[in-house]
């Protein structure tokens, strides 16, 4: 029994993680892989049953599971970005819960065929979102903040909101009827609000009081994050049906937005978990269902994911998003936004089983037609979302423009160069004369510090896609660098070469601690300065079959520094000491150049100093 219960396991985890490779190579969504070798295990070969593997373990497990899912999704949401958004978040969490709610529900009766009942429960289980389709997806789509902000927080936000709904209409139907249980489920409602906002809150408190008073190791941070969460979760249900959902989501969000102590790495540790949780789940809720009811040809399943696609999602926008100030555009991509992950096929794994053992006729439909509605949305969305948010002009999927920390002249120089060229940059200083220079040369320039969080929030980073962080502070240039490797990647953030004291610039911080080093090993802050106060300029060449890099070489030597290439199609790159970029024709070639005059001075002055 342990060596099959083992084997099981590694199907499991194998193939979850195969999956997962595949659709990153392929650039498809993760979950479509996923459900397709859950389904080719469990109903079509017959290779894994999780309820035999698992038995009386299998829901609990998959509870804890979506639980920690939740979680780190709650770690992502920041008040901040409720500025603008908050009054449209919070519609679409009531306003559009409910039209999405009566509407599914209604095709789900007269598309589907499912009964009255049961339509009210899948209508509600529908409610939830996914975050864990939606997360990637926003990733990969990079549409505006604002837009972004809102998809984020309503993916979220109503998943525990969708099964606090779904649990009270579970009630109900034990109980013989709604008008029975009205009162019931009210107070069910505000004790599920109640206990899951409480017990999630309290936890963070824990977590923040025990960091604080260095009561808790770096090494146990985030195994005791781990746990409380656990025990947040069934402390809540316990108080509760369904509200430990929310409490789980209440503690991460107030996790997230206390000022008192880093949890970077326990979002880091979270976000790795988040992972391997997804693919387990998925793979073991695909495999369970039985081979009979997998509806893939079911024409009025598919006629049911079409009325949630094109009519319910729609309307539920519509109707939240009336007077927002939200453009047109904006409107119509969070219209087509509303892919169903892990937390409706657990939901609808949970209480269809137990309604089937209650005897409910048509019970055991749920689960299949809530996994056809997640196979369609992540198709659709998942596919069309990013060419239909290019077409609606809410989103740059690889933005080519830069950020500079430090506006000083070189910098500006360089940003001058490149906002010539039609890229957007934007600079941001603590020196006000730099910041003030930069506006007059009509650069988007603004005064702060990088560091500082609110500057994200503060600052249109739409279009910006790098950053170049050239202060002449190298702790400051590190520390920026790792601060924006989550928003931009840790491909796309550079900084100078720290100044030399006897090191290699190679050897001077591990690459996990920095971004890539910029232009050359020796283009430290210093470096620069000396080239530009003997009267370096920065130079754009266009490079054709007649003039190539080789004759840029000949021509200026020592005294170029070549910085970044714009091709053809105004895509950027970065020269950097590790890459194997090289200029090709017509290519447009961005250098500082030293006159020919002032080459010598400048290389003996470099010489002496070192």
């Amino acid at each position: 029994m342990t060596e099959n219960l083992l084997y099981d396991l590694a199907i499991i985890v194998a193939l979850g993680m195969l999956a997962q490779w595949l659709a990153w190579r392929l650039h498809l969504p993760s979950i479509l892989l996923l459900l397709l070798f859950g389904l080719l295990a469990g109903p079509v070969f017959g290779a894994l049953d999780p309820d035999v593997v698992f038995g009386d373990l299998l829901f609990p497990v998959v509870s804890v599971f979506v639980a920690i899912i939740l979680f780190e999704g709650g770690l992502s949401l920041k008040f901040r970005e409720l500025r603008e958004v908050g009054a449209t978040v919070v519609y679409l969490s009531t306003v559009g819960a409910l039209v999405t709610w009566a509407l599914a529900a209604a095709a789900a009766h007269y598309i589907a065929g499912v009964g009255v009942g049961l339509s009210v429960l899948l209508g509600a289980i529908l409610i939830v979102s996914g975050p864990t389709v939606i997360i990637p997806l926003l990733r990969q789509i990079r549409p505006s903040r604002r837009v972004g902000s809102i998809a984020k927080w309503e993916g979220i936000v109503n998943d525990p909101i969708g099964a606090i709904m779904a649990a009270l209409v579970f009630e109900a139907l034990l109980a013989g009827g709604f008008e029975e249980s009205a009162g019931a489920m009210a107070l069910m409602a505000i004790k599920a609000l109640f206990f899951g906002l409480i017990v999630g809150v309290l936890a963070a408190l824990a977590i923040v009081v025990l960091m604080r008073r260095r009561l808790l190791p770096d090494f146990l941070q985030s195994p005791v994050t781990l746990a409380l969460v656990i025990a947040s979760y069934v402390t809540a249900d316990a108080l509760q049906s369904e509200s430990g959902l929310l409490a789980v989501t209440a503690m991460g969000i107030a996790l997230a937005n206390q000022k008192y102590v880093s949890i970077k790495k326990i979002s880091d540790f979270k976000e790795n978990l988040r992972a391997l949780l997804i693919a387990t789940l998925f793979i073991m809720l695909a495999a369970r269902l039985p081979a009979e009811q997998v509806l893939l040809t079911d024409i009025s399943a598919w006629l049911f994911v079409g009325a949630l696609i094109l009519v319910v999602r729609p309307l539920a926008t519509l109707a939240s998003t009336f007077g927002s100030g939200l453009s047109w555009r904006e409107r119509a991509f969070l219209a087509w936004m509303a892919p169903r992950g892990i937390v409706a096929a657990a939901v609808v794994s949970l209480f269809s089983l137990k309604l089937e053992e209650a005897g409910f006729v048509g019970a055991g439909e749920l689960a299949p037609l809530t996994f056809m509605v997640i196979i369609g949305t992540v198709a659709i969305y998942g596919l069309s979302a990013p060419f239909l948010a290019r077409k609606l002009k809410v989103a740059q999927p690889n933005p080519q423009g830069v950020l500079f920390a430090g506006a000083h002249r070189w910098a500006r120089e360089m940003a001058l160069a490149l906002d010539k060229e039609g890229l957007k940059v934007a600079l941001v200083d603590t020196n006000r004369e730099n910041v003030s220079l930069a506006r007059q040369a009509g650069l988007s320039a603004h005064y702060g510090n990088v560091l500082d969080e609110d500057f994200l929030y503060e600052v249109d980073l739409e279009g910006i896609g790098r950053l170049l962080s050239m202060t002449p502070n190298d702790e400051v240039n590190s520390l920026a660098a790792l601060h924006f490797e989550e928003l931009f990647g840790r491909d796309e953030v550079y900084q100078l070469s720290p100044a030399e004291q006897g090191r290699t610039a190679q050897a001077d911080l591990p690459r996990h601690l920095r971004g890539h080093y910029l232009f050359s090993e020796d283009a430290t802050f210093g470096d620069l300065e000396q080239r530009f106060r003997a009267g370096a300029a920065v130079k754009k060449t266009p490079l054709t079959e007649e003039f190539t890099f080789a004759s840029f070489r000949e021509m200026y030597g020592a005294g170029a520094l070549p910085l970044m290439i714009i091709d053809q199609n105004k895509k950027l790159k970065i020269l950097a000491p590790e890459s194997d970029v090289s200029p090709e024709q017509g290519d447009t070639l961005v250098s500082v150049i030293i006159p020919a005059d002032s080459h010598g001075a400048v290389r003996s002055a470099q010489y002496n100093a070192r």
